[in-house]
């Protein structure tokens, strides 16, 4: 190669990278990466807690209650933390168990009996910064709230059922403790059932627990010794509706759906959903839109049912509680209307007149047609 053909070359190098360096001089100027603002520190999750009266395998009450709580944690995940103490009795001891709940940093607490009002009332007296929900008390305060639900509702539609199922024109009831809410519910029982059977009789034996299988037993035993074919409970295990089923008689799940633990008696069961009231109240103690007050939520809100109402129930039975519940809903249906006469024969609610939660939340009568004495009166 001549030196003039190795000058070409370097000379076209040389232009060529020149030409190249232009044009990223022309280019977009390059820029520093900027510095990225600091995440913003997430929140941390609402710590909620449970005290329960019974064990949550009670198959009722306190079953229904986990129930609600497993649905907060489904509708709000991470956002929140939930956990429970299970058979917290209703005495000095709840005061202690509620106290170690604040200790542990839950700011929202619900105490699911009618026995924890009182504590709840001290607790919240000394813990501004925390939100208390008693379960079927009456008593509020700034930082504490009730909440209940209509079980008489499910009541008054086991009585109808009953009503039409029963050969021998006699029903038990075995209660728990001498309170409005079961007098009302034994009530609401015998009044479902004299809609379709005037002849209807209830007997109630009383065992003075919420939960006590053994005891509920006995009670279930000696009421269908009694010539009760059809029971129902305001007690929270599923031992009246075994008692029925190994018996041979009928009887209802109360709380929950107890169709499992005596499918040959089960005519039906009376349930409560805690779940919507549940996840109400913490959307509004996340939302910061929470406040004193109270609550009574049955069929309208999607609190009380009665479901799995047995095939051998007749169709215009199951048709009618398909009525009620749609009454029950628009608020076309009252079940506490009068007249109602109480078990002496004196008028108690004149015709036509509606109770109204006043007068049911001080319900301590039998109506007409409940046999016994209520405890204490």
């Amino acid at each position: 190669m001549t030196d003039i053909s190795k000058r070409s070359i370097v000379k076209m190098v040389a232009l060529t990278a020149v030409a190249a360096a232009a044009l990223v001089g022309c280019g977009k100027k390059e820029e520093a990466p900027k510095a990225q603002a600091p995440a913003a520190a997430k929140a941390e999750p609402l710590k909620i807690a449970f005290a329960y009266v019974g064990p949550v395998g009670d198959g009722g009450w306190t079953f229904a209650h986990d129930n609600g709580r497993k649905e907060v944690e489904k509708a709000f995940g991470d956002k929140v933390v939930t956990t429970f103490v299970e058979k917290v009795p209703e005495s000095a001891d709840a005061e202690r168990v509620i106290r170690d709940m604040v200790g542990q940093g839950n700011k929202l607490i619900f105490g699911t009996t009618f026995g924890y009002m009182e504590p709840m009332l001290k607790v919240a007296a000394d813990h501004k910064d925390v939100k208390f929900e008693h379960g079927t008390g009456y008593k509020t305060a700034e930082n504490m709230r009730t909440y209940d639900s209509r079980t008489y509702e499910g009541a008054y539609m086991a009585g109808v059922i009953a009503g039409k199922m029963t050969k021998t024109n006699t029903l038990g009831v075995v209660a728990s403790i001498a309170i409005p809410e079961v007098v009302r519910n034994i009530n609401s029982f015998t009044m479902g059932a004299q809609s379709v059977n005037p002849k209807v009789k209830t007997k109630v034996v009383w065992v003075n627990e919420w939960f006590n299988p053994p005891k509920e037993t006995e009670a279930a035993t000696s009421l269908i010794n009694g010539g009760a074919d059809v029971l129902m409970q305001n007690t929270d295990s599923s031992a009246v509706l075994q008692t029925a089923e190994k018996l041979g008689k009928r009887a209802f799940g109360w709380d929950s759906d107890m169709t499992a633990y005596g499918p040959k008696a089960h005519l039906g069961s009376a349930v409560i959903n805690w779940g919507p009231y549940y996840v109400k109240a913490v959307g509004e103690a996340l939302e910061g839109k929470w406040s004193t007050g109270q609550s009574w939520w049955g069929v309208k809100e999607g609190a009380i049912d009665m479901v799995n109402v047995a095939a051998d129930v007749p169709e215009d039975t199951k048709k009618k509680i398909d009525e009620i519940k749609a009454g029950l809903k628009a608020g076309t249906f009252s079940i506490w209307k009068g007249p109602i006469v109480d078990q002496a024969g004196k008028e108690v609610l004149a015709k036509d007149a509606v109770a109204d939660d006043k007068f049911l939340g001080g319900v301590m009568f039998y109506v007409k047609g409940v046999e016994g004495k209520i405890p204490g009166k």
